[in-house]
């Protein structure tokens, strides 16, 4: 799970929050994808200028009240982190990921894609839409946590014996033993322990999960290959809402 959003709301509520400037924030995001730019701006009243770089956005929006990023990471059926209307919905599902931007009058939502030219820029397009006044229900950082953990345990049980044919199960099993040492925290600065170390766990097991695909599954039977995808998704679901919650765990002005 590669997210271009995740970086955007971590620097850019870090930079709400006074722990870094605009210019550090802009960095460390295109650190991760390349140049970010605002993409084709559909006609109405949003608050932005197709073509236009992240961090002229940014100035903008400060301008207009922004108080808040607020990180999306909805699929089919599990809308995690959005709050509407449809099309912004159904933009950021496709995408698997968005951003909520919070300003004083309303709330506008961001959903990246690769933004490619030639052979050898690659950077990242936000396409902007309308979304709904209101915040979106985000769990609790102490229960993301525990169900993060608790999920692990029970998908590593249930997947003993079942999937070492396919390498998904022993990669959980590494994935719980490690969950003590978090890494490289992937947030930025403001964020609380308890945040980077949930949101570095919920990154490694999200590249367990990248590691199966459900629609493999050689030498194995067609309940195995069930079972395997059921704790896929239950897993991915667990990690979907651990990284939104530990997006969210910063004090903000």
């Amino acid at each position: 799970m590669h997210l271009t959003s995740a970086p955007l709301v971590a620097w850019g509520n870090a930079w709400l929050s006074g722990h870094v400037g605009l210019d550090d924030a802009v960095d460390a995001v295109e650190r991760r994808g390349g140049p970010n730019l605002i993409g084709t701006v559909p006609p109405g009243d949003l608050p932005f200028d197709s073509g236009v770089p992240l961090r002229t956005s940014l100035v903008r929006l400060r301008g207009l009240g922004l108080s808040a990023f607020r990180l999306a990471l909805p699929t089919w059926g599990d809308p995690c982190g959005l709050i509407g209307p449809a099309e912004l919905n159904q933009a950021a599902i496709e995408a698997r990921e968005g951003v909520l931007v919070q300003l004083a009058e309303r709330q506008v939502g961001l959903v990246p894609s690769a933004d490619r030219r030639g052979s050898s820029y690659v950077g990242v397009s936000w396409a902007p839409y309308p979304a709904n006044d209101g915040i979106p229900q985000v769990p609790d950082l102490a229960d993301a946590e525990r169900r993060l953990k608790l999920t692990l345990v029970r998908v590593a049980e249930q997947l003993q014996g079942v999937d070492d044919v396919a390498s998904f199960a022993p990669a959980v099993h590494r994935a719980l033993g490690d969950l003590g040492d978090p890494g490289t925290p992937p947030l930025a600065h403001g964020y609380p322990p308890r945040a980077h170390r949930v949101a570095a766990q919920a990154e490694r097991l999200a590249k367990v999960v990248s590691l199966a695909e459900p629609g493999s599954g050689r030498g194995m039977s067609a309940h195995q290959i069930e079972l395997r995808a059921q704790a896929l998704r239950e897993l991915d679901g667990v990690v979907r809402r651990a990284l939104v919650a530990a997006h969210a765990a910063i004090e903000l002005p």
